[in-house]
């Protein structure tokens, strides 16, 4: 069987039959073998029924929420590609020949692109269209270098036996953005081609949650790129947090009519300790996500973890204790000199924050090392440990 058409369905006898119908129509137009499967997800309103009457095959999916039903959906296709979308009739099954050409080209995953095909009056609430999607679909290309203008589209299209190497998790709305970030990290190949959307023929308020999946879509965005959501923040504290406590310990920086010092240079002393911790927590995260599974191998870090050992780590961190051991003697130098009697706290600050920093990410980093390297051993030597 080349093609399966596999809509996700909770209540949606309104619309289903005719879902079903083009669906059918398209398969008997373009003479494809294929089958129509409706993965049910607990419908209360006879779906079931008016599916089987239509022609339709069904599957009841037992664990709620968009991502389930077509995980299992996808599970219990017969196709050689599976073409979803949902069965409120806002995407015409009656017109996924480019779905299939692009299917039967090589691609292994096909997204529609509304913005591309046309969208109806009403089909795309304004925050949708204007704010939501164009904003997460720009995060989704510049974390996940996908060229994809509509990112959640939900007429889409895969090659069933190249996507089952894809492991997928989410239950709800997120599988959306899932599908494609995880698509993408293991080196399947992506299309695009436009499709339309049109106002659905619902009587009852849409499953989808605008803040709420909104939310969900972000969150697995940036789970997913420990670079952005760690690594580059933690970069940009270290050195901005970095220069600004350098020059202010060669004296006060006046800046527009206000003068900078030591109070300024102890919370440049604080974000450049957060961004040590924020890129600690970068590297810990992606570590882990390999190790896993739930992100593929990356070279580069394999590559790293083959140079910089825990005793590398052990030594760079002492080499930090020293350095800020170093500095807090020449502030006790200092106070000697004054025979440990009243001193200027402005002046002495400028080598006690230095040096107070330099112990604290010195301490951190030799239990970052230890951590770092439990979390790149294989996940059967964790579990032995």
């Amino acid at each position: 069987m080349e093609l399966t058409i596999l809509m996700p369905c909770l209540n949606e006898a309104r619309t289903l039959g005719v879902c079903i119908a083009k669906a059918r129509a398209f398969l008997a137009t373009h003479a494809i073998t294929g089958e129509v499967l409706i993965a049910d997800n607990g419908s209360t309103d006879g779906s079931q029924t008016l599916a089987v009457n239509a022609g339709a095959r069904v599957v009841p999916i037992a664990d709620r929420g968009y991502g389930a039903a077509l995980r299992g959906g996808i599970q219990a296709a017969h196709g050689r590609f599976v073409i979803f979308g949902d069965a409120d009739d806002s995407y015409d099954f009656s017109a996924l020949l480019p779905f299939v050409e692009a299917l039967r080209a090589g691609a292994e995953v096909v997204v529609g692109n509304r913005f591309r095909g046309g969208i109806g009056p009403g089909a795309m609430p304004f925050l949708h269209r204007y704010l939501g999607n164009p904003v997460l679909s720009w995060l989704g290309r510049l974390f996940f270098k996908v060229p994809l203008g509509d990112f959640h589209c939900g007429l889409r299209g895969l090659n069933r036996q190249a996507f089952a190497a894809v492991p997928l998790q989410t239950t709800g709305m997120e599988f959306a953005s899932e599908m494609i970030v995880r698509s993408s990290l293991h080196g399947l190949r992506i299309r695009e081609v436009p499709t339309t959307l049109q106002k659905d023929g619902r009587d009852r308020p849409p499953h989808l949650r605008t803040w709420r999946d909104g939310w969900r879509h972000l969150r697995f965005l940036l789970s997913f790129s420990p670079r952005w959501l760690f690594l580059y923040p933690g970069l940009a504290m270290i050195l901005g947090g970095g220069a600004l406590m350098l020059r202010l310990m060669y004296g006060p920086l006046p800046v527009a009519g206000v003068t900078l010092d030591v109070h300024t240079m102890l919370y440049a002393a604080a974000l450049v300790l957060v961004g040590v911790q924020v890129t600690l927590f970068a590297i810990m995260a992606r570590t882990y996500a390999i190790t896993a599974g739930l992100l593929p191998a990356d070279p580069l870090l394999k590559s790293l973890w083959q140079r910089i050992t825990l005793e590398t780590g052990l030594v760079l961190s002492a080499v930090f204790i020293a350095l800020g051991v170093a500095i807090g003697g020449l502030a006790v130098v200092g106070w000697r000199d004054r025979a440990f009697g009243s001193i200027d706290p402005v002046d002495t600050m400028r080598l006690v924050i230095p040096s107070m920093l330099l112990l604290v990410i010195g301490v951190q980093g030799c239990f970052a090392s230890f951590i770092l390297s439990l979390l790149g051993l294989p996940s059967d030597q964790r579990r032995g440990a």
